[in-house]
C-alpha cells in the first residue's frame, strides 16, 4: 500500500487546515493581545512556555494577565478552536513513548517498531504521524507499518458505528456468546491488507478449537509425568519431526507478520496431532510407554506456545496447569533435535484413515475388530510404513496387516498406499 502513501504526499499542493470549530477536542494553546480600540490582533500570538504545557487557553491566563482581563480592551482573547483529530492523533507514539514525561521510556521504546492501522487512514493518520516525528526528532516514529483491511458485513460493507451496522457497536455480546479465544480466532483469518467478512461461523470454530485444545491437554497430561525422558519409537519421533517443520513455518510466517499463515500451519497439524496421532499411541500411552509419553507432552509445549497469540486465554490455563509463569513470556519455540521420517506420520495416519472409512462406510463401531488389512503400495512407502505397524493394529483393531508392494498407477491415492479391509 505504499504507493497510497506516495500519492498523497505527492499531491499536496497547499495549505492543510488543521483548526476545526467543535465543542470538544484539544485546543490551540494560544491567546492572542487585545487592542485599546477593541482589536484582536491575530498577527502577534500570545504563547506559553513549553513547560506550562498542557493548557487551555479558555481557562487559563497567558503570562502577564489576569482572568478579568479575558476579552476586555487591552487585555487578550482566546483562540476559539481546537486541533484537527489528526494534529492531535498524529502524537500517539510520542504519548506512548511518554514524550517529555518519561525520559528514559521515550529513549527505549521510540522510534517504535510498528504500527498497526487499516488503508483508509495512510493519507491521514500514518502521513501526520510520519510528519510530526520528522520534524520534532528527525526519524520516522516506527519501522513497519502493519496495514489491515475493513471487516465488511454479508452485502461486504463496511462494519462502522457512525452507519449504525448490526454488532459493529461492541463485541461484547459475541464475546460473551463465543469467549474471548473464539472471536481472535475469528479476527485472525483477516491477512494483512485485505479485508475481513463478519462470520460467526468462525468463531464457533475457533471455539471449537479451544475447547478440542482443552480435551487434548486434560488427556496429555493425565498420564503423569514419564519415568524418563526420551522417545525412542518411530512413530513418535516422526510426529516431533513434522511439528519442527510447523515451528519453522509457523515463525518465519510471524517473522513476515503474516498471522494467518502461521495460525493456519498449526491448526492443521493440530488436528492430524488429535485425531491421528493421539489415537495411533493411545494404547501404548496408557500402558505406560515413556516415549509416547514424553513425544505427547513436548508436542503439547509447542503447541501451546504457538497458539499464544491467537488463543491467548486457553493456552495460559493448560499452561498453568503444568509449568511456572506464564506462556506470554515463555520463549518461542524453536526447532526440536529429533530426528524422525516425517513420512512415517502421513504414511500411518492416512492407513487409520482409510481402515476407519471402512468401518464407517458399514456403519461399524470405531472399536469394532477387523480380522486383516492389506496394505498396498510402493517398496519405499512400505518400508517406511512398517515401522508404524504396531500403533496401526492397535488404534486400527486390526488382527493382522498384510503389506503387499505393488507398482505405483494412477488408481493409488497421492500418498501412496491403498488399504483393503476384512471384517
Amino acid at each position: 500500500m505504499r504507493h497510497r502513501y506516495e500519492h498523497w504526499v505527492g499531491g499536496l499542493t497547499g495549505d492543510w487546515l488543521i483548526s476545526r470549530q467543535r465543542f470538544f477536542g484539544v485546543p490551540f494553546p494560544v491567546w492572542y493581545p487585545i487592542g485599546a480600540d477593541g482589536t484582536v490582533d491575530h498577527d502577534a500570538p500570545l504563547l506559553p512556555d513549553e513547560s506550562r504545557l498542557p493548557i487551555d487557553p479558555q481557562s487559563d491566563v497567558p503570562a502577564g494577565y489576569t482572568e478579568a482581563q479575558r476579552g476586555r480592551p487591552g487585555g487578550f482573547a482566546a483562540d476559539p478552536d481546537v486541533m484537527d483529530t489528526w494534529a492531535t492523533s498524529s502524537l500517539t507514539p510520542q504519548i506512548a513513548g511518554g514524550w517529555e514525561r518519561d525520559a528514559d521510556l521515550f529513549a527505549r521504546v521510540f522510534p517504535f517498531d510498528h504500527r498497526p492501522q487499516a488503508h483508509e487512514i495512510i493519507r491521514t493518520w500514518l502521513f501526520s504521524t510520519v510528519v510530526r516525528a520528522h520534524f520534532e526528532h528527525g526519524l520516522v516514529p516506527w519501522r513497519h507499518a502493519i496495514i489491515s483491511g475493513w471487516i465488511t458485513d454479508k452485502n461486504k460493507g463496511k462494519f462502522s458505528k457512525s452507519l449504525a451496522t448490526d454488532a459493529a457497536t461492541t463485541p461484547t455480546g459475541l464475546l460473551e456468546r463465543y469467549g474471548t479465544d473464539a472471536v481472535r480466532y475469528w479476527s485472525a483469518q483477516g491477512r494483512l491488507g485485505t479485508d475481513l467478512a463478519f462470520d460467526e461461523a468462525q468463531m464457533r470454530i475457533g471455539r471449537r478449537l479451544a475447547t478440542k485444545l482443552l480435551n487434548a491437554s486434560k488427556f496429555v497430561l493425565g498420564f503423569g509425568a514419564p519415568a524418563a525422558e526420551r522417545v525412542t519409537e518411530p512413530l513418535d519421533r516422526s510426529m516431533l519431526a513434522e511439528l519442527s517443520t510447523v515451528v519453522e513455518a509457523a515463525t518465519a510466517a510471524f517473522d513476515r507478520y503474516d498471522h494467518t499463515g502461521a495460525l493456519d500451519v498449526t491448526e492443521r497439524f493440530f488436528w492430524s496431532f488429535c485425531d491421528d496421532y493421539i489415537e495411533l499411541v493411545k494404547e501404548r500411552a496408557y500402558s505406560g510407554d515413556d516415549s509416547a509419553r514424553v513425544a505427547l507432552r513436548t508436542a503439547l509445549s509447542v503447541l501451546l506456545r504457538l497458539f499464544a497469540p491467537v488463543l491467548p486465554f486457553v493456552t495460559e490455563e493448560v499452561w498453568s496447569w503444568w509449568r511456572s509463569g506464564s506462556v506470554h513470556r515463555a520463549r518461542w519455540p524453536e526447532p526440536l533435535a529429533i530426528e524422525g521420517d516425517r513420512a512415517l506420520s502421513a504414511l500411518t495416519s492416512a492407513a487409520l484413515g482409510q481402515i476407519r472409512k471402512f468401518k464407517s462406510d458399514r456403519r461399524m463401531s470405531m472399536r469394532a475388530e477387523l480380522a486383516s488389512a492389506e496394505i498396498r503400495g510402493s517398496a519405499a512407502d512400505l518400508d517406511v510404513l512398517a515401522a508404524g505397524l504396531p500403533d496401526l493394529r492397535a488404534a486400527g483393531r486390526v488382527a493382522e496387516v498384510i503389506l503387499e508392494r505393488s507398482e505405483p498407477d494412477s488408481s493409488v491415492p497421492t500418498i501412496g498406499i491403498v488399504v483393503t479391509c476384512a471384517p
